[in-house]
């Protein structure tokens, strides 16, 4: 079947969204096989190898099921950001519309989903400014270049990680060769235009239940071997690259090497992957586009999904 809008001329696609822990991988399983769907992750941890257990991965069983694409793409010290994303994420859906199939889309990084939905804003950034900021930070220090975004951009500054070179140096790039801040122009460009036909699919779940199951899959990475994943990691990766500073790395990072007792690493994983699933659900129900539902209602998922592809919403 060609699953295309006939008004837009534009390609269907479901994306799953909502906060990590709540069930998109196991909705994500269920749709791809009732609509004969393929999976493309939008995630932007998942996209390295070597990093399973602590970014809760589909397991090689769950693989097998149906195709799935975009994970394991880099190697964790290779950099990685929304525009090669989108690049790489237009061919494969490409492909497989080309086979009839319905692509789906599941991750955590909202940015990622955004830019592939409704694309990005081009700014055109002198080559001398470039080349000053990088000089700048090998002179300075990253965390002198993060300080100086939290001054001129405060907004921005609070959604990036203070490790993250590439997002840092976007949006001081983007400040001193526009003189606004990136977060301003980011409200301005709206990300109005739609390049694809997009149902999304909200899953939520009541606050505490979400926690509970967050601090018991926390529990679960740990018995399942995350502390040994980690370790194989050490062996060949500097602790300081981006992937490794993401949730529960950079946890067992500091007490492998003594920062933190293994008690206190496991408490702080707990506590910030709850507020990372709050930083989530905050940007995707400011989205007035997406359909929450309880993960437990398949039915309900099921018909709003017929109806998308019938062209009935």
């Amino acid at each position: 079947m060609n699953w295309k809008n006939a008004s837009e001329g534009k390609c269907k696609v479901v994306a799953i969204v909502g906060p990590t822990g709540v069930g998109k991988t196991a909705l994500s399983l269920d749709l791809a096989e009732r609509f004969r769907g393929e999976i493309v992750n939008y995630d932007s941890v998942q996209v390295y190898r070597y990093l399973d257990i602590g970014t809760a991965k589909p397991t090689p069983e769950e693989r097998r099921r149906v195709p799935h694409h975009l994970f394991d793409l880099l190697e964790p010290h290779e950099p990685f950001h929304a525009a090669a994303f989108v690049e790489k994420a237009d061919r494969v859906i490409a492909e497989i519309t080309s086979r009839g199939r319905l692509p789906i889309l599941v991750g955590g990084t909202g940015l990622y989903l955004k830019a592939l939905l409704h694309g990005l804003f081009p700014v055109e950034v002198p080559e001398e400014l470039r080349k000053n900021l990088k000089e700048r930070l090998a002179r300075e220090g990253l965390s002198s270049l993060y300080r100086e975004l939290q001054e001129k951009d405060p907004e921005a500054a609070a959604r990036i990680h203070p490790h993250d070179r590439v997002r840092i140096l976007r949006a001081l790039e983007v400040y001193y060769a526009t003189g606004k801040p990136f977060s301003q122009l980011a409200r301005e460009h709206g990300f109005r235009p739609r390049r694809y036909s997009a149902l999304k699919i909200g899953l939520t779940l009541p606050r505490e239940e979400l926690y509970a199951r967050l601090d018991r899959r926390v529990e679960e990475m740990l018995r399942s071997g995350l502390l040994e994943e980690v370790k194989k990691l050490l062996a060949r990766y500097p602790p300081d690259l981006k992937p490794l500073q993401s949730i529960g790395y950079r946890h067992l990072i500091a007490y492998l090497s003594g920062r933190l007792p293994l008690s206190e690493a496991v408490r702080l994983m707990k506590r910030d992957t709850r507020r990372y699933a709050k930083r989530q659900l905050t940007w995707f129900r400011a989205d007035p586009e997406v359909r929450w539902f309880h993960p437990a209602d398949r039915k309900a998922i099921f018909e709003e999904v017929e109806k998308f592809l019938a062209g009935k919403t």
